[in-house]
């Protein structure tokens, strides 16, 4: 098998996912890209490290000279590709989709293997993978449907059981257990022959981490937890490419803790408001088991773009892990229990346009845009986008929410285009439903690139022993 052939298993490329911010923020990062020495280093041989940052500042450092570094984003190409420096200065705007997936020729250390094949920097590497965007799997994985003859060949090359039985390293494995995929941590791991690897060249990125006054955002820190007031157009813990720009991470750094905060629970990237984050693993669990046993509490506010009746509202999610999420009123076997209980609904004024602007808001043309309404919702079961597709499907989406709006919007073009509306069409075979179904996904838009009108406000459990309580909402002021 040739090392051109067994490196380039199969190679992505998508189109690009872009967040619009304002001139004063482009001005800010400018300003923010200065080059300071970090205490931590993470690559001791290449002296390249993050660091913690500060309000509106971001610091960033190498002993190798890289004062003259850009952007990792350049007008030069490479193989078609964007020519590689850095990951930091975080860039405005999200690269295309790229995901390398290689068959290791010869046993490497990884840092070395990656540069090697692909043609990328060390330094851009090592970012890579500090940021957690290389994964390895001791045998690779069974190509998808898409691949090509050649990827198929190299796949059945390097999994074939005379190569498999020579390799030390899966004794006591099955090929099911030795296909699991890992993060690499670090950039002096060696990976044998035979090794998978999946390198994500473009990890999603969230400008709006290097902007955030963080230390302002803590609402409470005790020994076993923190609670966070999370901004929008931020991730709570991390994405599977970049686990670099995280609340989780930029808090800890915040409090100069020496362990990193732990993920407990999730909210939209798009949703402000209330995230407890655990300062142990072992309070990690415990927080978990709160939320199994329901003495977790959630109370949320929703800027509407129409008002919604007083009660609990009933839903029923399609198990399927993929946005958009389709929900019905009618009950459907296999499917998840959604409710949730509007507890107050007031009319309330539209926010500013300068809210909008900050905020990157995108209404997707709805007509309607006087007045909105300010609901408090009681979440009485957790789902992702739950209380986003609940309020759609009611024919009130939330402000900003540019992937639901549009679908809102097509359904009051032609009711029957919803197959899970009230006024459905009756499909007699289950290719037509099927259609009907892929149909209703595609009326949907793209994900919100910032903030949406959603908060969670009020977080609490133990019968109401912890309380936490957010700020003021985005909307109701045009300060971040």
């Amino acid at each position: 098998m040739s090392g051109a052939a067994c490196s380039t298993f199969i190679s992505l490329l998508g189109t690009p996912n872009r967040t619009h911010f304002s001139a004063s923020i482009s001005l800010v990062r400018t300003l923010a890209s200065a080059l300071v020495e970090n205490k931590n280093h993470y690559i001791e041989n290449l002296g390249c490290s993050f660091s913690p940052t500060t309000h509106r500042t971001r610091s960033y450092a190498s002993r190798a000279s890289i004062a003259d570094a850009p952007t990792s984003i350049s007008s030069s190409t490479s193989n078609g590709y964007t020519k590689y420096t850095r990951l930091l200065p975080c860039p405005l705007e999200n690269g295309p989709p790229r995901v390398e997936h290689l068959v290791v020729t010869e046993t490497s250390r990884v840092l070395d293997y990656i540069c090697k094949v692909l043609g990328l920097p060390q330094l851009f590497v090592a970012d890579l993978i500090h940021f957690g965007a290389v994964y390895y799997a001791l045998v690779c994985p069974k190509p998808p449907p898409t691949a090509t003859p050649e990827q198929i060949r190299i796949f059945k090359e390097a999994t074939a059981p005379s190569v498999l039985k020579k390799r030390r390293s899966l004794k006591g494995k099955t090929v099911r257990e030795a296909q699991k995929t890992f993060r690499i941590t670090h950039v002096n791991e060696f990976v044998e022959a035979g090794t998978y690897l999946r390198v994500h060249i473009h990890p999603k990125r969230f400008p709006r981490c290097y902007e955030i006054d963080w230390k302002s955002r803590i609402i409470a820190v005790t020994e076993s937890y923190v609670v966070l007031d999370k901004p929008a157009g931020t991730s709570v813990g991390g994405t599977t490419d970049n686990i670099e720009e995280s609340c989780a991470t930029f808090t800890s750094r915040a409090l100069g803790l020496s362990e990193p905060l732990k993920t407990t629970h999730q909210i939209d990237n798009c949703t402000e408001g209330c995230v407890v984050l655990a300062r142990t693993k072992e309070y990690c669990s415990v927080f978990h088991g709160k939320i199994r046993e329901k003495k977790v509490k959630k109370l949320y506010l929703a800027l509407t773009m129409a008002p919604l009746p007083l009660g609990v509202v009933t839903h029923y999610m399609r198990p399927v892990n993929m946005a958009p999420r389709l929900v019905s009123k009618d009950f459907v076997e296999g499917w998840y229990l959604c409710q949730l209980e509007v507890l107050d609904c007031k009319e309330v004024s539209w926010p500013s346009a300068l809210a909008e602007e900050q905020y990157s808001v995108d209404n997707c043309g709805w007509p309607l845009r006087q007045v909105a309404y300010e609901c408090k919702i009681n979440l009485l079961t957790g789902r992702t986008h739950q209380v986003r597709t609940q309020l759609a499907a009611c024919g009130a989406p939330i402000v900003g929410d540019s992937m639901y709006i549009p679908a809102v919007m097509a359904e009051k073009s032609n009711p029957e285009l919803n197959p899970f509306g009230e006024q459905s069409k009756q499909h007699i075979s289950e290719d037509d439903r099927s259609k009907a179904v892929e149909e209703w996904i595609a009326q949907h838009g793209k994900e919100p690139s910032m903030a949406i009108g959603l908060q969670a406000c009020q977080i609490s459990w133990d019968d109401g022993q912890h309380f936490y309580q957010a700020g003021s909402p985005w909307w109701r002021s045009s300060g971040s």
